[in-house]
């Protein structure tokens, strides 16, 4: 049996009863959906928000569109034969209109001809209009009679289908088109084959064929598959309804959602889950009711989570809800999304033993039914990994938004299920490549990824711009973001994010949209939603540029990098370059202060140079002034030792924690006076882990060795464990000195009491080293490293 962890396991809310389980009628809703509070970093701009609109308003605007959509066509320069379909008008709170539509030329659809018209307020001059092409080419081919037959493109789109090893690959429809999804617009058939994926995901490939020549020109799933996710999320309330003794699975709520049971088949909607109980599973696969709980709760949470963040109802924002199946095939180890049957689908996993039905399963896949509804990206290349990471990015944002201490909202994809076998998730979105497949950044071949490895970039700018680069613990998970170009981008808040990515995905992108283009769709939003001046739109602007998509924002004023402590020997001469720059331009003016004795800067370029004559630690500051006025600063140490010979200190700040959270760079908790531990001397040490679950915590310190000076590194050491094993070692502690492993610990070396352990770290001599201490802990049985009394002692 397993043993409670030793410490600090709070409790951010009571455990909801066996009764909160209940649902009463149809006016309960999910009692975990609050959403936490999350203050924008600058003031949202109402005009950029959209306006809540009821149905008959919105049919207003559908209305009015379809009337106009002749003259809008001639507006917007279309030829004679094309015509405009209205899909959507979304309307802003200062007026703004945005009217989606489709393209048809000669009667023959238009695939890749989506466009938005962006029409200002009233209020605003005329001839503003604007508009966001798909393709912006006039669509205009010799003739709309096929050379090639109808028959041979079917029979062109079957082999297809078989050659990516597709079951029971069947010809569901064919039909004319004009294929415009990119480049000059050609006559082609579009295809669609049914049938089976290889994996048992049920297939929608389209396949488009020039209707002259018979060579293939696209191809694309209109199936959405997804990520394998499982694991409950507790006890929670439903919205059910109860007809005479019996209750259902139909959330009326939330417009009609509900939750089927196949029975592991693969077709038809199955058997509504029905019972004279309201009491819904028992929180095993035992009962086949477990399952449609969690998809019932899942898709109240999405529902709530797009009505209460975004204002908009339902997928479609049309109030109408999808509904869910559960127990999908036998052993199906995965869950889609499929807009033909507007419905959300689940497998029972790998031995049918985890149903994929987690809170991130469901924001994702629903999430594909609003894209579908919105800009409808093409499920292939660049725009397929930005469809998926576009549901990577809701999905997560339904997991915080249920604010749920069982499944607790986080930066992980498919945490909850050990789909991989050894415990890890399915995808990253601080670092993607960790999954082994995804891309970190974006490059020239991305979009010929598969869509959920291409998505990988989009996931990573998301990330980036909620949070920001670096080491971060969020949640109690630890997160280091990189850049592609190695500078670090601050982020401007998971609630801004979302706002701006969800307002370029129904306002600015369309079919094809690329990279490049998300980022254009995402400034759009940033300017409409903040201001193009904000902290946002910057913050777009870099986060993009982190991934290699466009540049950094212009940083305004001066900039100095910073060189580092520095290290010196006297009667040894030095030569330091500062580097700077301004927005400004013009000629820069260098200045120091607190410079080692000997040594002076040289206002014009900015080099430090001389020999320091005086021995000691030196606290120096470089200013840069432009043309302007305008300054930049960087501060550091200059520590100048004598040669051979070395006074003895001790350089670490806070050694024994005795000052609390300060000078060290720890995870949150782990600087403490708990008498759960006792401390080595006075009260507060260093605890690392202890919490008889997977969990990392780290602490650190940089420290500059003077050069010339021997340094030994001490602090003591006690490991406490629960785990039995003799041989395996279950949670570690790694100590290192910047890439250098010093030791390494574990479970195994569980003992009373402390113990001293001491490091050379002579030859870190003239640099500056950084210290860490990185304690990772396994999903049982707690292991607490408990560290106190540190130094780093100097030495001739």
């Amino acid at each position: 049996m397993r043993r409670l962890p030793h410490r600090r396991a709070t409790v951010g809310a009571a455990l909801v009863s066996a009764a909160a389980f209940l649902a009463v009628g149809i006016q309960s809703v999910p009692a975990t959906a609050t959403p936490a509070a999350a203050p924008h970093p600058s003031p949202l701009r109402t005009g950029g928000l959209e306006a809540k609109l009821s149905p008959a308003q919105h049919s207003a605007l559908i209305k009015s569109a379809k009337e106009q959509s002749t003259a809008t066509a001639k507006t917007l320069g279309l030829g004679a034969k094309e015509k405009l379909v209205v899909k959507d008008v979304v309307k802003d709170n200062d007026g703004t209109v945005h009217t989606r539509y489709e393209r048809t030329y000669d009667g023959l659809p238009v695939l890749g001809g989506d466009l938005v018209v962006h029409t200002p307020p009233a209020s605003v001059a005329a001839g503003t209009v604007s508009s966001t092409f798909n393709n912006k080419r006039a669509v205009k081919v010799a003739t709309t009679t096929a050379a090639y037959t109808k028959s041979a493109a079917e029979t062109k789109a079957l082999k297809a289908a078989k050659a990516l090893d597709a079951a029971k690959p069947t010809t569901d429809s064919a039909r004319k088109v004009i294929w415009a999804g990119n480049g000059t617009p050609k006559l082609a058939w579009e295809t669609v084959i049914g049938g089976f994926q290889d994996d048992g995901t049920p297939s929608q490939l389209h396949v488009i064929t020039d209707a002259t020549t018979g060579a293939e020109l696209y191809r694309f799933q209109a199936i959405k598959t997804g990520i394998g996710n499982t694991q409950y999320s507790g006890q929670v309330t439903l919205t059910t309804t109860q007809s005479g003794s019996n209750y259902t699975l139909t959330d009326g709520a939330r417009g009609g959602h509900k939750t089927y049971n196949l029975n592991r088949g693969t077709s038809g909607t199955g058997t509504l889950f029905s019972q004279t109980s309201d009491t819904w599973g028992n929180g095993t696969t035992s009962n086949s009711a477990t399952a449609g709980a969690d998809a019932h709760y899942g898709a109240a949470v999405t529902w709530d989570f797009y009505k209460n963040t975004f204002g908009r109802s339902g997928i479609k924002n049309d109030g109408v809800a999808a509904y869910s199946r559960v127990h999908y095939g036998n052993a199906y180890v995965n869950a889609f999304w499929d807009d033909g049957c507007f419905c959300m689908t689940y497998g029972d996993g790998t031995a049918n033993a985890d149903p994929l039905t987690s809170l991130d399963v469901a924001g994702h896949e629903m999430s594909h039914g609003v894209t579908a509804a919105t800009a409808n990206l093409t499920y292939s290349g660049e725009s397929g990994g930005l469809n998926e990471a576009t549901s990577d990015i809701f999905g997560t944002g339904v997991e915080f938004y249920a604010n749920n201490s069982t499944d607790v909202g986080d930066y992980l994809i498919g945490e909850k299920i050990d789909i991989n076998g050894d415990g890890t998730p399915l995808r990253y979105m601080d670092k993607p490549s960790k999954d082994g497949g995804s891309a970190d950044y974006w490059y020239s071949g991305v979009g010929n990824l598969d869509v959920h490895y291409s998505s990988g970039p989009a996931n990573h700018m998301f990330y980036l711009l909620s949070e920001g680069s670096g080491s971060k613990v969020i949640n109690g998970v630890t997160y280091n973001s990189p850049t592609t170009d190695g500078v670090a981008v601050a982020g401007i808040g998971r609630a801004a994010a979302l706002q701006i990515w969800y307002k370029a995905l129904s306002t600015y992108m369309t079919s094809s949209t690329n990279y490049a283009g998300a980022r254009t769709a995402a400034l759009n939003a940033a300017s409409a939603l903040y201001g193009s001046s904000s902290t946002e739109y910057a913050g777009v602007q870099n986060a993009f540029a982190a991934i290699g998509v466009g540049s950094h924002a212009p940083v305004q004023g001066v900039t100095v990098t910073n060189p580092g402590n520095q290290s010196s020997v006297t009667g040894t001469a030095v030569s330091l370059q500062i580097q700077a720059s301004s927005t400004n331009g013009g000629a820069l003016t260098y200045s120091a202060s607190g410079l080692p004795t000997g040594l002076s800067i040289n206002s014009s370029s900015g080099l430090i140079s001389g020999t320091p004559s005086a021995a000691g630690t030196f606290n120096t500051t470089v200013t840069v002034t432009d043309s302007t006025g305008k300054t930049g600063t960087a501060s550091f140490t200059w520590t100048v030792g004598a040669p051979g010979s070395c006074a003895t200190s001790q350089l670490l700040g806070n050694p024994g924690f005795e000052s609390g959270n300060t000078t060290w760079t720890a995870t949150s908790g782990v600087i403490t006076n708990s008498s759960s531990q006792a401390a080595h001397g006075g009260s507060y040490k260093a605890w690392l882990d202890g919490y008889g679950s997977s969990h990392t915590d780290t602490l650190s310190q940089s420290v500059t060795i003077p050069a010339g000076c021997k340094a030994t590194f001490t602090f003591w050491l006690h490991i406490d464990s629960a785990e039995t094993t003799t041989s395996t070692q279950y949670d570690k502690l790694t100590v290192t000195a910047g890439s250098t492993t010093l030791a390494t610990y574990s479970n195994l070396n569980k003992a009373s009491g402390y113990t001293q352990k001491s490091f050379s770290l002579n030859s870190f001599a003239g640099s500056t080293v950084t210290l860490k201490f990185n304690g990772v802990e396994d999903s049982s049985l707690q292991t607490s490293f408990v560290v106190d009394d540190t130094a780093v002692t100097t030495s001739s």
